[in-house]
């Protein structure tokens, strides 16, 4: 049975997020509908990460099996047209090797957030950035930033109802810069917690209007408690960018040590 990778662009608006529920429609279920109408098929599609209800994705993966053979341009295709009307887009499309798991098989996640801090309100961007009106100082808010790069517990920032066994994570990146009216953070880990990134961007901002300092982020990650986190940034701005996959002959060769403990690897948490 062939497996597919899948690269996914998506705006998180019309979603309750990634993962299919009960309660409103998602990306997931919309996937899953566009497979069965054009092979017939009932299909589980896996993903590499959770995103929340109105968090976008540039750059999101997943993987999908499929009884027929089809060529990586005809499923491309076909799943492009069964989506619409739904802002959901297959960018790249190609058939992996046995063991290929969107979420198991991932070493780095890469996420940005977009502010677009300026006085008027929003028109184009309204859902797709956080108005944020007091000018920003974006060099302090980098300088912030690199408070949180490191092996940390990072308590303080995650959700109180994260499923995650550990509140502990590696932060390989984080930079925040200025594009014209817009203030860009990025950053990148294996995994993220539920609502890290956005309590993380929440906080900056505070740095950024000058309430709070390096220092003062410094004790907030210290504290290991929610109640230390400043307000948590809404949805509109966070993208999930981008996910990185080792070369395919190291991840055939870890396929069964990595079935052997997936039973106790954490999910890339909502964000």
């Amino acid at each position: 049975m062939p497996r597919y990778k899948l690269t996914i662009e998506y705006d998180g608006r019309p979603f309750c997020g990634w993962q299919r529920q009960a309660n409103g429609p998602s990306v997931q279920a919309v996937l899953e509908r566009a497979v069965k109408a054009f092979s017939g098929e009932e299909v589980a599609i896996g993903g590499a990460g959770r995103t929340d209800t109105g968090v976008h994705a540039t750059g999101q993966v997943a993987h999908v099996d499929l009884e027929k053979d089809w060529p990586a341009e005809t499923v491309m295709g076909a799943m492009n047209f069964h989506c619409q009307p739904d802002p959901v887009a297959i960018l790249a499309c190609e058939k992996m090797h046995e063991g290929f798991d969107a979420r198991f098989s991932a070493i780095r996640r890469a996420y940005r957030y977009r502010i677009l801090n300026r006085l008027p309100p929003l028109t184009f961007e309204k859902g797709l950035a956080w108005h944020v009106k007091q000018p920003l100082d974006v060099e302090a808010m980098h300088e912030a930033s690199q408070v949180f790069i490191g092996h940390h517990d990072f308590t303080t920032f995650r959700h109180t109802r994260c499923q995650a066994k550990s509140p502990e994570k590696t932060l390989e990146t984080f930079s925040v810069r200025r594009e014209g009216d817009f203030v860009i953070a990025e950053c990148s880990s294996r995994s993220f917690l539920h609502n890290q990134v956005r309590s993380m961007v929440g906080t900056l901002r505070l740095v950024g209007e000058g309430r709070w300092t390096a220092d003062t982020v410094r004790e907030a990650l210290a504290a290991r408690d929610r109640k230390a986190c400043g307000p948590v940034a809404p949805p509109d701005g966070l993208y999930l960018t981008r996910v990185d996959y080792r070369p395919a002959a190291s991840d055939i060769a870890s396929h069964a040590e990595w079935h052997a403990r997936s039973a106790v690897v954490e999910d890339d948490g909502e964000v």
